[in-house]
């Protein structure tokens, strides 16, 4: 019992300090929702007071997570304090994801993914919203791409997370059908959201996802997700091009960011989508030394866990800790700063971890931050629209001479931090 009284938890900080906790978007600062669509039920949880005419930030998980175990922690992140203050937050759960979820009836028809993504619009609707920025993950990714083809009135922005445009080729079908029946569901989302390297060395990390996976989410629920995702339709984007098809190419409308880690098995598909979209509106952020989940943490090295970090712990708590230990998630805070900031909804950037001064927002159209302050280079090429929809080019890329008019060469800002 001695050691058991040595055991100080006051050495754990916490992600936010005192005099911001009140801000901190917490589960008690929410109305949840179970909204009824022609696809069926989904579970909504809102965060925030709708602010003016402005949009939510809508976000839609990935496979094997939900709203809490995907966004909670980064939204709870230090810098995102300022984002959370100018936009309320709706987080979209797949249908039979949500914590506690019970299991669907037997029978039970999943939605396709155009289905779930068909579902968005009767959300907005029942919650008197008019339009959104959307943040996704992998499966949530495509579904918010797909919602932005179909409703592009709905959708003013998109952040793009190991977003896959394509549908699964027989190959890959057969693969994943032959590994269903040889590897459990678990493994199977695993390899889903992590490369070969960051299973082999991140092995608490991992321990830590295989045990949500596996005890927090319904399984027969998941398995539903999962097929519905390895069943979905190639996206049919294409690049516009000026004087062939700028008028009649199929691609979003709205400023897109992709984000992807250099070690995640999402690499070669994000590349892939930001090769079908318009360079003028898209920037593609490859994250160093991540994995594939940017949004939580960012270690590709072993990760040992201090001893006072148990596997044991509540899943949501344990990423808190993690974050206050590995603050990574800052990188991919910053950029998305500068993608809203760059739409003309935040006046000034606040860095907290560079300055403390804020940067107005006309100096951001081009941001080239040196490699002292952060070891990162981010760029802000976000291709804004404007709050009269007036069309404008994408910027460049750090390093590119003040003289080049990107307009007469367009080319997607690919930024690397």
């Amino acid at each position: 019992m001695d050691e058991l009284q040595d055991v100080q938890l006051t050495e754990i900080k916490p992600l936010l300090n005192d005099k911001n906790a009140a801000r901190n978007f917490q589960d008690f600062d929410c109305q949840e929702h179970d909204i009824e669509t022609a696809f069926g039920v989904v579970h909504v949880t809102m965060r925030g007071t709708p602010k003016g005419n402005r949009p939510v930030i809508l976000t839609y998980h990935d496979i094997g997570l939900n709203h809490k175990s995907c966004f909670n922690a980064f939204f709870n992140f230090e810098d995102m304090q300022e984002i959370t203050h100018h936009f309320a937050v709706c987080h979209v759960d797949a249908p039979g994801q949500q914590e506690g979820a019970p299991p669907f009836p037997s029978g039970y028809q999943y939605p396709s993914m155009d289905e779930l993504a068909e579902m968005l619009p009767a959300v907005l609707t029942h919650l008197n919203l008019k339009s959104f920025i959307g943040i996704g993950l992998g499966a949530g990714a495509y579904v918010l791409s797909r919602c932005a083809l179909s409703h592009p009135d709905l959708v003013e922005g998109l952040v793009l997370i190991n977003v896959d445009p394509c549908a699964k080729g027989w190959i890959d079908w057969a693969a994943s059908k032959f590994s269903g029946w040889t590897t459990n569901i678990v493994d199977i989302v695993l390899a889903h959201h992590f490369g070969h390297e960051e299973l082999q060395a991140n092995l608490d990390l991992i321990q830590t996802y295989r045990l949500h996976i596996a005890q927090d989410i319904n399984q027969d629920n998941l398995q539903l997700f999962l097929t519905s995702y390895n069943s979905r339709k190639d996206l049919e984007i294409e690049r516009p091009v000026v004087g062939v098809n700028e008028m009649t190419a199929k691609t979003l409308k709205c400023p897109a960011l992709l984000v992807v880690g250099d070690n995640s098995p999402a690499v070669e598909a994000v590349v892939e989508c930001n090769s079908r979209l318009d360079p003028t509106k898209t920037t593609l952020l490859k994250m160093a030394d991540c994995g594939g989940l940017p949004q939580v943490v960012q270690v590709r090295h072993t990760l040992a866990l201090p001893w006072h970090l148990r596997i044991e712990e509540p899943f949501f708590l344990l990423v808190l800790k993690l974050l206050s230990l590995f603050p990574q998630p800052g990188k991919l805070t910053e950029a998305f700063k500068y993608f809203v900031q760059g739409m003309g909804y935040i006046p000034y950037v606040q860095l907290s971890h560079l300055s403390t001064e804020s940067v107005p927002a006309a100096s951001m159209t081009r941001l080239m931050r040196s490699r002292s302050h952060s070891s990162s280079s981010v760029g802000s090429g976000e291709s804004s629209r404007s709050r009269s929809h007036a069309s404008t080019h994408g910027e460049g890329s750090a390093g590119t001479p003040e003289g080049i008019d990107l307009q007469a060469a367009p080319q997607t800002m690919e930024v690397s931090c």
